[in-house]
């Protein structure tokens, strides 16, 4: 059994606490000096197997055009506002730049608008190196591919460009995917106000500055050596830049949920009189399943990502479920080991704690663990009876308040913030707004054509007017033929910018109808690759895969639930109550991120898309994250309802003895996801928003209003299942029976009925 096993784990780490710290320190420096020798810096490789944009990175490797490799770009504009890049001095000052950037360590080369001013304005304009009024020039840098770059290149260039501010009569701004790859992640100040903020939830909670601790240290011990791990990863396999945050964001979160749940029910038993050791054991064995069934599902949904066929996104999922898993283990053998270390400390609020307490009108100094605390439990039992006992109009308001947050997905539009969304304070927003201020905004995102002549020398030119000759593009600029392969590739800048709806309508009506018109019936082949097309195409895939994968989440999830509480009607309702809750994330982020809602609040200074792979990774987290509190609350109902019989009397004890610790577990959630939300990637601030928005209305409307509400309306049939697939069904690690309870010495006395 399951909980027998819990049971010996916990009970063994509390009685040699010592031995399992050390352990896990053992084992952390030994993965964290693994990762200094061998570990990767993660990259990003925004493609899939099969696309149209994929097909033409091919070429243009084939080509050996060093296109396929990074880029930066070097934007500058006069300081005196008369002068323009016409006149000499301007240009000298230019040319100065330029060179000093081509020497830079790694570079491939680099425009020279200087040099094209000198061959006339008109090459310098149309080329798009010199804007039209001369005012704005941009010095475009190609290095080779992130492999052989690190964040030395990056700083070799920002420092250049500090010292050249200062010897310069110019303005420099500096952009480009070199500043994507390698600039400093967002996570590191909002980890830290993410702590602080469920450090203070914490002792609020338990009134000790010891139970606050112990949540913090294990969450901290599992994310360094989660984090460590998935460096090494990287030294394997591509591991996307976002998987990091991501996963700091969700470790954080859940390995503090889950020492809460732990610690929760382990001062509980030191309340009723416990041996520490003892307390600890069963702590585990009982809170510690929950947490096992909890996190097996956030992996198994976050690894069903993989049904997309987009390689970074795989990846990126295998990197976060590992930290999760992480996040299980010390769960169930660090924290015990905390717990026993701590002996009977944890039994009773500190001074502090309870002078805090003691202060609050209505509150009771007390001993015993808040979230048992009498006063407490009767104060949700009458909001839970209350709820109870107007079951319908509950049920329907809540599920019409969702279900209006839901609307705004009927507009969900994907793609890719570009650094038009980024702060004014960041060199890319103003090296952004002066190229799309002196060329349009589409040169910001460049298309590039990857053709293959195979044949017709004649098929370039007319692909070139062909392109060009499309109301969707601004200007081509001049064509790169190789002359071992022949392949020829475009640069081709859109009329719009990189996230506007109008860009990927041009890339699909180029496919569709532009490139094979011009091609005919021959041998050649051309292929739309760049940044801009592999976002959108990889954001058609993942939309089109994504009911595949919803569905596929779903039907795992009704059968786990299925086999914990040997219901059919107790899961269905949990699946359907999830998926409306994540649907209501959903459309609170289109309304804050594409209309603008409220985003000023998070420091959104421009409405953008929804990420391309965002709405499947919020759903494979989601769903499995709202699994900790359904299987928290549906656990202690059924233990009601085994001891009682009484499905109206199970619903009110259940739901109020977890009340406490769901909500404060959903505000430890809240507190650290929401830190990220205030980053500066709009990236980051969609998952911080979107966690912390479900997590928040999953603990409140759903498990204190939907839950109760639709519960009391099934009545007994909550429990129903057929006897012939009761007798089908699995018991044991995955499936219940009543010895998991007698495993902990709290066997209730089974009476499920409707068999």
């Amino acid at each position: 059994m399951l909980s027998k096993a819990l049971l010996r784990l916990g009970a063994s780490a509390a009685r040699h606490p010592w031995r399992v710290i050390a352990a896990w320190l053992i084992a952390a420096t030994l993965v964290v000096l693994a990762a200094v020798a061998f570990g990767g810096r993660t990259a990003d490789s925004m493609t899939a197997p099969g696309l149209d944009s994929r097909r033409a990175a091919e070429l243009i490797e084939r080509a050996g055009t060093g296109q396929e490799g990074m880029t930066a770009q070097v934007v500058v504009t006069p300081l005196d506002d008369g002068a323009t890049f016409f006149d000499d001095s301007a240009r000298t000052a230019l040319t100065r730049l330029q060179t000093e950037v081509k020497r830079l360590p790694h570079v491939l080369g680099t425009s020279d608008p200087a040099l094209a001013l000198d061959a006339g304005r008109d090459t310098a304009v149309r080329g798009g190196l010199v804007s039209a009024d001369g005012r704005i020039a941009v010095v475009r840098v190609q290095y080779p591919d992130q492999s052989r770059l690190s964040a030395e290149d990056l700083d070799a260039l920002v420092d250049l460009g500090d010292r050249l501010r200062a010897e310069l009569p110019l303005r420099i701004e500096m952009g480009g995917n070199l500043f994507y790859a390698f600039s400093d992640a967002d996570g590191g100040v909002s980890e830290l106000i993410g702590l602080l903020a469920a450090a203070a939830i914490l002792f609020l909670a338990f009134g000790s500055l010891v139970a606050a601790a112990l949540p913090i240290g294990m969450a901290v011990f599992g994310l360094t050596v989660g984090v460590a791990t998935m460096t090494l990863l990287a030294g394997v396999t591509e591991v996307p830049t976002f998987a990091p945050v991501l996963g700091s964001m969700v470790g954080l979160g859940v390995g503090i949920d889950y020492a809460l749940f732990v610690l929760a029910r382990h001062r509980e038993y030191l309340a009723r009189g416990l041996d520490p050791h003892e307390a600890a054991g069963r702590a585990v064995a009982t809170a510690g399943r929950p947490v096992v069934f909890a996190g097996g599902t956030v992996v198994v949904s976050i690894l069903g990502l993989a049904v997309a066929n987009v390689p970074f996104m795989t990846v990126g999922g295998v990197a976060v479920s590992i930290v999760v898993l992480i996040m299980v283990l010390a769960s169930v053998t660090l924290l015990p080991a905390f717990l026993g270390a701590a002996g009977p400390r944890l039994a009773r609020a500190g001074r502090i704690g309870r002078a805090l307490q003691t202060r609050k009108p209505g509150r009771l100094a007390r001993r015993r663990d808040p979230a048992a605390g009498a006063a407490h439990a009767a104060g949700w039992r009458r909001w839970i009876g209350h709820v109870s006992r107007h079951p319908v109009p509950y049920a329907v308001g809540a599920a019409g308040l969702l279900l209006m947050a839901t609307l705004p997905v009927l507009g969900l539009r994907v793609g890719l913030p570009d650094d038009g969304s980024l702060p004014q304070s960041r060199t890319e927003r103003r090296a952004y707004d002066l190229v799309a201020e002196g060329f349009g905004p589409g040169i910001n995102g460049p298309l590039v054509i990857a053709a293959d002549p195979s044949g017709d020398p004649g098929v370039v030119d007319r692909l070139v007017g062909a392109v060009a000759a499309d109301p969707g593009v601004a200007s081509v600029a001049p064509t790169h033929i190789d002359r071992a392969t022949g392949v020829a590739t475009l640069v081709v800048f859109p009329t719009t910018s990189p996230q506007d709806k109008a860009t990927a309508d041009t890339i699909a009506r180029l496919r569709t109808d532009v490139l094979p018109t011009a091609i005919g019936h021959g041998p050649a082949r051309a292929h739309v690759g760049g940044a801009a097309a592999s976002l959108s195409d990889v954001g058609q895939r993942t939309s089109q895969r994504l009911p595949v994968f919803v569905a596929a989440v779903l039907a795992m999830s009704f059968l786990l639930l299925m086999l914990v509480f040997r219901s059919i009607l107790v899961p269905l309702k949990a699946v359907l109550l999830n998926l409306l809750s994540i649907g209501a994330a959903y459309g609170i982020m289109v309304a804050v991120f594409q209309w603008g809602w409220g985003g000023a609040l998070i420091g959104l200074e421009a409405t953008v898309p929804i990420v391309s792979f965002i709405p499947m990774f919020l759903f494979a987290i989601l769903f499995g994250l709202s699994m900790d509190y359904e299987v928290l609350l549906l656990s202690r109902v059924r233990e009601e309802y085994l001891r009682t019989g009484d499905n109206g009397t199970a619903i009110v004890e259940g739901v109020s003895r977890t009340a406490r610790i769901i909500t404060s577990a959903a505000l430890i959630m809240v507190a650290v996801f929401l830190s990220f939300a205030v980053a500066d990637d709009p990236s980051t601030k969609m998952f911080g928003l979107g966690l912390a928005t479900a997590i928040f209305i999953d603990a409140t409307v759903v498990r204190m209003v939907l839950v109760p509400a639709t519960m009391t309306l099934l009545d007994r049939t909550n429990w129903w299942l057929p006897k012939w697939l009761d007798r089908l069904l699995p018991r044991g690690p995955v499936g219940t029976d009543d010895t998991d309870a007698e495993s902990t010495g709290e066997a209730p006395r089974p009476r499920l009925v409707d068999r």
